[in-house]
C-alpha cells in the first residue's frame, strides 16, 4: 500500500477521454479511489428528483468515478443514493458522516426545514440524544446502512466534532466498534482547524476530509503535511470554493460569505474568466497531497467538464506557487478553515 507522503504530483493523462478512470491508493487503506468524488449534499438540499440522481451517477460512473460522499444530515441524500445504487453497490466506494442530523445544513435551507420538518423528522429518526452522544452515533450508523441499502460503509467519518469531544475518546470508540463489526471498513474525521489537527495527530483515523481551495488554504500548512507523513487518505471538500466568484454581489446566504469576502481581497486574475476559474480552482485543490476531491453538482454536464479538467493533471509548480504566494501575502489570521 502506498504511503501518501510519497505520492507524486498529478501528471497529465495521456488520453483525455480516460478522465478519472485512473485510480490510486487512498493512503494506507488499500482502497483505490478516483481523483474526483461525488459530493452528494446537494441531492438532499436541492431536492433533486430521483431520475436526475440516476443520470448524475450514471455519467459519473461512466467517467470513472468510484467515490460517493454523503452524510446523514444531508436531508434525504443517503436514501436517494441507496435507491440509485440498487444492483450497483460494487461499482463504488460509499463514504458517509455521522454525529448530528441537520445542524450542518446551510443556513437558508436550515431555516426553512426547521419550521416545517424538524419535529416530524426528529420523531421519525428517534433523535433523543444530544449531538455526539455515543448512543446517537450508533443509531446514526445503523440508519445510514439502512438508507444506503448496504451491509457496509467503506468510510464512516465523524462530522466536525470539537477537539474536546475527540479527546474524550467515546466517539472514536463508536467508530472503531463499527469497523470491528464490519459495518465500516475504515474510519475518518471530517473537519478543519485544531480539531482536525488532533484527529491527524492522535493516530486513530484512517482518513481526513478537510476544505482545500483557493479561498481556504489553512489545511495545506496545518494538517495535510502531517496526514501525508502518516499515510492517511485525504479528501478535499469544497475544492471549488462553492464557486462564489460567480456572484457579482455578496450572496444572501451567509454560508457563502467567508469565501466571497476572501476572494474580494485575493483578487486572483483567473477568476475573471469562468472557464479558467473552474479549471484553475479544481486543479489547485488536487495539486497537494490530496487523493480525491469531492465535487457536488446537480447537472450532468458539470460532471463531464470537471472530469476533463482533472484529465489535464495538476497545476504547473509556478501556477500553484503563485496562488499560494498570493494567499500568504493577503490572508488574515482569522482566515481559518471553513
Amino acid at each position: 500500500m502506498a504511503n501518501s507522503a510519497n505520492i507524486r504530483p498529478l501528471q497529465p493523462l495521456p488520453d483525455p477521454s480516460a478522465s478519472v478512470l485512473a485510480k490510486h491508493s487512498f493512503g494506507k487503506t488499500g482502497m483505490q479511489v478516483s481523483l474526483l468524488g461525488f459530493g452528494a449534499a446537494e441531492l438532499g438540499f436541492e431536492k433533486v428528483a430521483n431520475k436526475v440522481v440516476d443520470s448524475l451517477l450514471g455519467v459519473a460512473f461512466d467517467s470513472g468515478l468510484n467515490v460517493i460522499d454523503t452524510a446523514e444530515c444531508y436531508v434525504d441524500s443517503e436514501e436517494k443514493i441507496g435507491r440509485a445504487l440498487r444492483g450497483k453497490r460494487q461499482q463504488c466506494l460509499l463514504f458517509t458522516k455521522c454525529g448530528h442530523a441537520f445542524s450542518e445544513a446551510p443556513a437558508a435551507y436550515l431555516t426553512r426545514v426547521r419550521r416545517r420538518l424538524w419535529q416530524p423528522v426528529g420523531r421519525a429518526i428517534g433523535r433523543t440524544f444530544p449531538d455526539w452522544d455515543p448512543r446517537l452515533l450508533k443509531r446514526s450508523i445503523d440508519r445510514s446502512l439502512r438508507r444506503l441499502r448496504t451491509d457496509w460503509i467503506d468510510l464512516i467519518q465523524l462530522h466536525s466534532c470539537s477537539e474536546e469531544i475527540l479527546r474524550r475518546g467515546e466517539v472514536i470508540e463508536v467508530l472503531q466498534a463499527a469497523r470491528q463489526s464490519g459495518k465500516a471498513r475504515f474510519i475518518g474525521y471530517s473537519g478543519h482547524g485544531l480539531p482536525a489537527l488532533y484527529a491527524v495527530q492522535c493516530g486513530q483515523f484512517d482518513s481526513l476530509q478537510t476544505s482545500v481551495n483557493v479561498a481556504d488554504q489553512e489545511a495545506l500548512d496545518l494538517t495535510l503535511p502531517i496526514a501525508a507523513e502518516r499515510g492517511m487518505g485525504v479528501i478535499a471538500k469544497r475544492p471549488l470554493a462553492n464557486a462564489v466568484w460567480r456572484s457579482a454581489h455578496r450572496p444572501e446566504n451567509s454560508y457563502h460569505h467567508a469565501y466571497w469576502d476572501r476572494l474580494q481581497d485575493l483578487k486572483y486574475e483567473f477568476l475573471t474568466d469562468e472557464r479558467v476559474a473552474v479549471d484553475m480552482a479544481l486543479r489547485f485543490a488536487l495539486t497537494g497531497p490530496v487523493h480525491t476531491a469531492i465535487v457536488g453538482t446537480t447537472k450532468t454536464d458539470h460532471w463531464r467538464k470537471n472530469a476533463q479538467i482533472v484529465a489535464a493533471g495538476a497545476l504547473e509548480p509556478v501556477q500553484f506557487e503563485k496562488i499560494r504566494s498570493r494567499w500568504k501575502s493577503v490572508a488574515r489570521p482569522d482566515w481559518v478553515g471553513q
